[in-house]
Order: structure tokens, then C-alpha cells, then sequence
């Protein structure tokens, strides 16, 4: 099915694209009058000509007629945002390699990953607990519904020689003036640097996005499809190889070396059906956004949404165990493994919002905002001869208050209120000040997080892995204050967490052979977050520092100093190319990593408590933008042999060499 959806994607991208890659002009539709004067009474800023070769019922379209929106934004309201077209950040296009979130992982694009720094999901309710993978699925919250004035396609292309390569191609256009169509096709495949690191990754979705002609009713829907191919080497068989002399990568020894078809890989598949549907009812107030869109907030609206997901995650070798990548059995010896679980979702949702504004709507201000919403799961668990047919209901609720632009309070409330995890919950409230433009925004928050435990901590009948538990639910507490000073670029973050009940993964004493734990204490984590930008004339300095404190460091095994800055030198050369020309370099503190069960794909803590030393890690770049592409060159890790020959975050695993590589992101709107 999914060779299908491709095959038929790019057909689409096809016939859709021929508009857009020719240069022309958009003849607009009842424009009478001046240059770019439209029906609706648009400035003439709205079209950009070019003297007499601007007819007077021609428009230029610019970026800014590309508009999307997605469900976050959608919360409120009818809201579109401009597609971004800066370079900014540009050369960190991985979603495990950004600054604010950095991960530890197997060494390469691709492979299992773990955040380095704490950071707790926020969800309740059923979670199979497979997330070693998650950074490289297309999501509903990644999900973009366009509104675009003429066909939109973006070309996005990155090379690493073979060891990295990215291709991601999105077209949008508007069938009808209120009906948008698109598709998107994403391709991750990478060789790795070592035997059996090789990475094939395959996003593709078809979406749409429906606005009534009276702006009373919305429906936004998409098809997601993810496959996820993952090589798994357990580890090379000598864990100093960066303290010999260099030799080439792929003549080191791991533990599986199988290839072909018997090559050990996770592959995680899913597919996923979406629609939501927002309709308004009474009165229906508007603010201007820019010149291109307005803000359509409803005074009451009701909302559904249906979701069905199908997930199945497994894992496949087919050689004997030479080298020790599994836990021993006794008495029993493998040579082909085949894990897998298969899960299947179908949820309901429904909400109700009521929100009382003054008419005056120059901003929003004495605004109360009432959110109710009830939803429903149902589930099918099934993992080998073991299955598992169960729901919840969870009811949810928001109430908010805006005094004016400059304060406002908001609570949420999630519970689980029947089902298999009856008792879940999470609830949260955020106050916001803004003290001035030139002093800046103070953001309180709290929340409490009442959680099952995840499925694979409580119950796995796989190969090398069995276990039946029944832990008690984690509960984390969360205080924060934040500061931001938009004039300055400045923000800073404190946060306390507390912690009962925290769930692990522990190594028994037989080696590599991993059991739940669950702790009885109460564990303490602060963590102190400081972004900071400077900008000296052309030259420019972005800081990003984390400090965390634990009183159990040698169960979060995390850093207790992370660090990140960016310094460049922006400028334009001939009058077109803006470009920026720098370096990067992160650093952490040593910490005791942690290790990685490869069947279940789970991080967990080895008895071993093996501590790496760390060192800053250099990769410089050059990032332009030329008109409606960006483009960078980066060298990753320029700095190897400085310091070291390599790291590690993984035990046993090596990260990458340095890397040249190149990318290119390509919009045609016009």
C-alpha cells in the first residue's frame, strides 16, 4: 500500500508542480482599477510589479500568500502563519541534532536515540513504550494544512556522501479558493560509519484543509504513513578504538554482522487516519494578522476529531551470537530472532468552547475562554501469543482569562475518568505578565502528572526479554519560572522537578539482561535553562546553557552541564547571496551513560557505570539565502583528533566521524 501511495504522491507532485517551477505571472481573479488592486479591496502592497511590465490585472505572489496552519495554532481560531523562508538554524535540519533538545544515541542518522538533558513527556493514558525511534515519524503535532494563492512546492535535499542522505519534496495548492490539497514524501537513508549502522526511513502523507465560504466551518484531514528501518550492530567488540591508531570504520569488528536479508534491524511501520472538524456558531469576531490573512475567533464552536492508528514495531537478526549482543539463556541458544508488537487505536474526541470577549477587538483583552472535551480510546494490544482488547475515557477541560495583552491565566485539567488507566491525570496552570517591551514577560507554571506505567515496563514475552509486573503509577510535580526580553534576546528558565515512583530499566546480574525498576524514594531535579543572543555589527553570538542538579544522578544519568553556541559573521555578498559564515560547539559534562538492550530497543542503566570524558565538539558551516532557496555546507565534528580520536554517549558505541555535507531547500510559489 505504501509503494501505492508513493507511486501515486509523485504522479500528483507531477502534474501539480508544472505551474510552479515555471517562472510567471498569476493573472488574478476581478481586479479592476490600479496594479494589484483587488476585488476585496487589498492595498496595493498586496501585488508587487515591475513597471511597464506589470500589467494592471497581474499580481506577483511573495512568500507571504503562502500561509499554513496546524493544531496547535487552530486552537483558537481560525490562524495562519507565513512559511518560513530564513536560514536561521538552518545547518541543524535533524531532528535529534537541535540545540534546545540534543540527544545521545548509536552513532548515526537514524539509529535509536535518547534525550540527553531531563525532560518528561506530558501525556497519560496508554503508551506502549517504544520511543527510541520517535524523532524520525511524521506526527499530527509536525502536521502543516496549507491556504495557498497559487501551487507550492518545496524541494529539500541534504548529502553526507553515503553515510547521510535526505530528500523531502511537499506540494500545496488550493483547488478551489477554500479547498487545499498536498502531499508530502520524506526519505532518510543512511550507510552509517560502521558495519550494519544503515538507516532507511520513509515519511509520506496526503492532507487537506477545508474553509467553508461563510468561515463558520473547518476540516482538516491527513493520511500518514511511516516506515522506519533501523540496523542494529549491538556495539563494536572493542570499546578503546579511539585510543589506537585510526583505521577506516567499516573494517572494525561489531557484534552482528549479518547481511542481506538477515541483516538485525528494528522496523517500526504505521499508519495513520485523520480528520478533525471545527464548526462556529453566534457571533464570529476578526483581527487583522498582515496584509495576506485575518484571524477568524469564534465566540462558541464545537469541535471532533477521529483518529485511527495502526502501529507495529519488530525486531529481526538471523545469525548466531558470536559476540555477545544478547543476554545469555540457560540452556537455550538463538539464532534467528523475530520480537514484534502490533497495536491498533481508534479515538474519538469531541470538545466545546464558549469564550466572552468584549467587540472592541483592536487586541483581544477581558477575554474568558471555556474549554470542555471528552475522549475515547479504544485499543488492541497484541505482542506474539499475548493479546489485549481495552478503552478509556478521559474528560477534559480549559479555562482561561485574558485581563488584557499583558496578562492572562490559564488551567487545564486532563484526567483518564474510565477504562484500563482510570486514575491518570495531568493538570497544569501558566499566569503570564508582561511587565513592557523593554522589560520583558514573567511566565509562572505548575503542573502535576498522575501516569500508568508504559507497557513495556510492565509486561514484554519477547526472546530475550519476559517480564510480568504491575508497578504503581510515577507522579512528577513541576514548578517553573521563565523570563523573556524579546528587545534583548533573552530567556531564562528555572524549573523543580519531583519525582515519585520514577520507572527505569535496570541490568540484572547476569550481563545484558535488563529488568523494570521502580523506584522508592522521592527524586529531586533542578534544572536552569539561559538562552542569550549578541550581536556585535555583522558579527553574532547565540548561547543556549543548561544546568541540572539531581540528588540521582545515577539513575537519570544526565549531564549536569549542557552547553551550545553558535558564533557567525552574517553579510550580503553581490547585493543578492545573505549569507553567514561560522561555528557551532557543544559540550556537556561527563556523565555515566547508559547502555542499549537491542530487542526491545530500550536505554537502560549497566552496572558497569561507565563515565566517558567529554570533550567540545566544532562543526562549521556556511548558510546563505538566494532568493527562495537556502543553502548550507557544514563540516561535523571538524575538530576530531584536537582532542580525541572520538566519544561515545552510548556504551559501546561510537558516534560519527567528521562529516562534510551539503543541503539545499528550494520554494516555488510563483
Amino acid at each position: 500500500m505504501i509503494k501505492r501511495l508513493i507511486f501515486s504522491s509523485i504522479l500528483l507532485l507531477v502534474i501539480f508542480s508544472t505551474d510552479a517551477f515555471a517562472q510567471r505571472t498569476i493573472r488574478a481573479e476581478g481586479v479592476g482599477g490600479g496594479a494589484g488592486r483587488s476585488s476585496r479591496g487589498g492595498s496595493s502592497t498586496d501585488a508587487q510589479g515591475t513597471g511597464q511590465e506589470m500589467k494592471e490585472d497581474s499580481i506577483i505572489y511573495t512568500s507571504k500568500y503562502i500561509r499554513y496552519t496546524n493544531l496547535k495554532i487552530l486552537k483558537d481560531g481560525t490562524q495562519t502563519r507565513p512559511i518560513d523562508t530564513t536560514v536561521s538554524n538552518f545547518q541543524n535540519y535533524s531532528p535529534i541534532y537541535r540545540f534546545d533538545k540534543p540527544t545521545i544515541g548509536l552513532g548515526s542518522a537514524g539509529l535509536a536515540y535518547r534525550e540527553l538533558l531531563f525532560n518528561p513527556t506530558k501525556t497519560i493514558g496508554f503508551d506502549a513504550g517504544f520511543h527510541s525511534l520517535d524523532a524520525y515519524r511524521l506526527t499530527q503535532d509536525s502536521m502543516k494544512f496549507f491556504r495557498a494563492r497559487t501551487p507550492y512546492t518545496e524541494l529539500y535535499y541534504i548529502n553526507g556522501r553515503t553515510q547521510e542522505q535526505t530528500f523531502k519534496v511537499i506540494h500545496s495548492q488550493n483547488v478551489k479558493p477554500n479547498l487545499n490539497v498536498g502531499a508530502m514524501y520524506n526519505r532518510l537513508s543512511a550507510e552509517g560509519f560502521y558495519v550494519n549502522q544503515k538507516a532507511d526511513h520513509l515519511n509520506a502523507a496526503l492532507f487537506a484543509w477545508y474553509e467553508s465560504p461563510n468561515k463558520r466551518y473547518n476540516i482538516v484531514g491527513d493520511v500518514i504513513f511511516n516506515t522506519i528501518k533501523a540496523g542494529e550492530n549491538g556495539s563494536t567488540t572493542n570499546d578503546t578504538i579511539f585510543k589506537s591508531d585510526p583505521i577506516d570504520k567499516i573494517a572494525i569488528p561489531v557484534r552482528l554482522k549479518a547481511k542481506s536479508k538477515d541483516r538485525p534491524m528494528q522496523t517500526w511501520r504505521q499508519t495513520q487516519f485523520f480528520f478533525k472538524q471545527f464548526y462556529y456558531i453566534g457571533r464570529i469576531d476578526s483581527l487583522p494578522d498582515t496584509e495576506a490573512a485575518q484571524k477568524i475567533l469564534p465566540t462558541q464552536r464545537f469541535s471532533h476529531a477521529l483518529t485511527y492508528t495502526k502501529d507495529r514495531f519488530k525486531f529481526y537478526r538471523n545469525e548466531e551470537d558470536e559476540f555477545g549482543a544478547f543476554p545469555i539463556l540457560p540452556s537455550q541458544s538463538f539464532t534467528e530472532t523475530n520480537d514484534s508488537t502490533k497495536i491498533s487505536n481508534l479515538r474519538n474526541e469531541f470538545n466545546y468552547s464558549f469564550y466572552l470577549r468584549g467587540k472592541a477587538l483592536s487586541f483581544i483583552k477581558n477575554e474568558l475562554k471555556l474549554d470542555l472535551g471528552l475522549q475515547n480510546d479504544i485499543y488492541r494490544y497484541e505482542q506474539l501469543d499475548y493479546q489485549s482488547n481495552f478503552s478509556n475515557t478521559s474528560l477534559k477541560a480549559g479555562l482561561a482569562y485574558r485581563f488584557s495583552d499583558k496578562v492572562s491565566i490559564e488551567a487545564d485539567l486532563n484526567q483518564v475518568a474510565q477504562g484500563k488507566h482510570a486514575g491518570d491525570f495531568m493538570y497544569e496552570a501558566n499566569t503570564s505578565f508582561l511587565l513592557s517591551k523593554s522589560v520583558g514577560r514573567i511566565i509562572l507554571g505548575a503542573y502535576v502528572q498522575n501516569k500508568s506505567p508504559e507497557q513495556m515496563y510492565e509486561r514484554v514475552n519477547y526472546q530475550y526479554h519476559s517480564w510480568d509486573k504491575n508497578f504503581d503509577r510515577t507522579k512528577v510535580s513541576n514548578l517553573s519560572f521563565l523570563y523573556e526580553n524579546l528587545k534583548y534576546k533573552l530567556a531564562a528558565k528555572a524549573e523543580y522537578f519531583l519525582l515519585n515512583n520514577y520507572l527505569y530499566f535496570k541490568e540484572t546480574s547476569s550481563a545484558k539482561q535488563i529488568m523494570p525498576e521502580q523506584t522508592g524514594t522521592n527524586i529531586n531535579l533542578i534544572k536552569i535553562t539561559l538562552s542569550k543572543d549578541f550581536k556585535m555589527g555583522r558579527f553574532n553570538l547565540n548561547n543556549y546553557i543548561v544546568y541540572q542538579k539531581t540528588d540521582f544522578q545515577d539513575i537519570l544519568r544526565t549531564p549536569e552541564i549542557y552547553s551550545y553556541n553558535s558564533f557567525f559573521y552574517a553579510a550580503r555578498f553581490f547585493k543578492v547571496l545573505s549569507t553567514n559564515i561560522g561555528f557551532d560547539v557543544r559540550f556537556n559534562t561527563p556523565f555515566k551513560a547508559p547502555a542499549y538492550a537491542i530487542n526491545v530497543s530500550q536505554f537502560y542503566n549497566d552496572n558497569a557505570s561507565l563515565e566517558y570524558s567529554t570533550y567540545p565538539v566544532v562543526d562549521v558551516f556556511v548558510r546563505a539565502t538566494l532568493k527562495r532557496s537556502n543553502l548550507f555546507i557544514k563540516y561535523d565534528y571538524i575538530n576530531q583528533g584536537m582532542f580525541s580520536n572520538g566519544f561515545y554517549t552510548v556504551r559501546g558505541y561510537p558516534m560519527h566521524d567528521k562529516l562534510l555535507k551539503f543541503g539545499v531547500s528550494w520554494k516555488f510559489y510563483n
